[in-house]
């Protein structure tokens, strides 16, 4: 074992690997195409595959296939081997020592009872499909969830046919505006307990951890905004991004939060962003 450790610490010691390392646990539990992560991270192919074949040899990513896409994702289990192995070694079981006062486990959580609960969803652009979702949950559940939406690179208008879609819905569009995340950050925004990405571009980019490390999720879904075609086509696009959304919005919503540790409440949050 200690052999290994030594091979993936080295192995994680170039920043380039450490990149997709990062990036591939960021995207955790999905699975990536090697050329969204060369995209991402502005690799060359010949470079990304020898540094993804340095990751698989460690240990630390696996690869799939997927017609003639090569899938690549964490092999979380020897992550955990790692981590379990350098802090047990080096404080010897002394949970004073190496635990950390800023991780959720090492914390009383806040008790998922008798309060509304913040969430935010986040995608580039912050004109539809974040939109979408924002609307969709305030008036699926407001009662017991408080809605926002952001985008990294938000545009100064919203998507028309977004708004159309929501609209037809019979959803009041009066409150929605694009924001950027940094109103969500800082000592006078509120505090999330959800924060889920909803377009690869935002789920890809590396971010400062959220206050107090609420549980986030990536729901990943097609952009509709870069769908061609008749106007016809394009508000259907629109129309099945919405059906899509609210599914797993309904899904989340009906969550028996009260009754689900932290552990628990994320592998349902992944398991939603992996339904269809």
């Amino acid at each position: 074992m200690e052999e290994m450790i030594v091979t993936r610490l080295a192995t994680l010691g170039h920043p380039q690997r450490l990149a997709i390392f990062r990036l591939l646990m960021r995207r955790y539990p999905d699975a990536l195409p090697a050329g969204e992560i060369g995209a991402v991270l502005d690799l060359k192919p010949s470079t990304l595959s020898a540094y993804l074949g340095a990751l698989a040899q460690a240990g630390l990513v696996s690869q799939s296939r997927a017609g003639t896409s090569l899938l690549y994702r964490i092999e979380i289990e020897s992550v955990r081997a790692t981590f379990d192995y350098l802090l047990l070694e080096c404080c010897r079981g002394r949970p004073e020592i190496c635990s950390s006062p800023t991780l959720p486990s090492s914390r009383t959580p806040e008790p998922m009872t008798g309060r509304k609960f913040n969430v935010l969803f986040i995608c580039s652009g912050n004109s539809a499909r974040s939109i979408l979702a924002e609307t969709i949950l305030r008036d699926l559940a407001g009662e017991r969830f408080t809605a926002y939406s952001a985008g990294t690179k938000p545009f100064s208008e919203l998507n028309p046919f977004a708004l159309k879609v929501l609209r037809d819905k019979e959803h009041d569009i009066a409150p929605l505006r694009a924001k950027h995340v940094s109103e969500f950050t800082g000592p006078e925004a509120p505090r999330m307990d959800f924060v889920f990405t909803v377009c690869n571009q935002a789920a890809n980019e590396e971010c400062p951890a959220w206050e107090g490390q609420p549980i986030s999720g990536h729901w990943g879904m097609p952009d509709p905004v870069k769908v061609e075609g008749t106007e016809a086509e394009k508000a259907l696009a629109f129309q099945q991004t919405y059906g899509a959304l609210r599914r797993r919005i309904e899904a989340f919503a009906a969550l028996p939060l009260a009754a689900l540790d932290r552990i628990a409440l994320q592998s349902a949050v992944d398991d939603i962003g992996r339904s269809q």
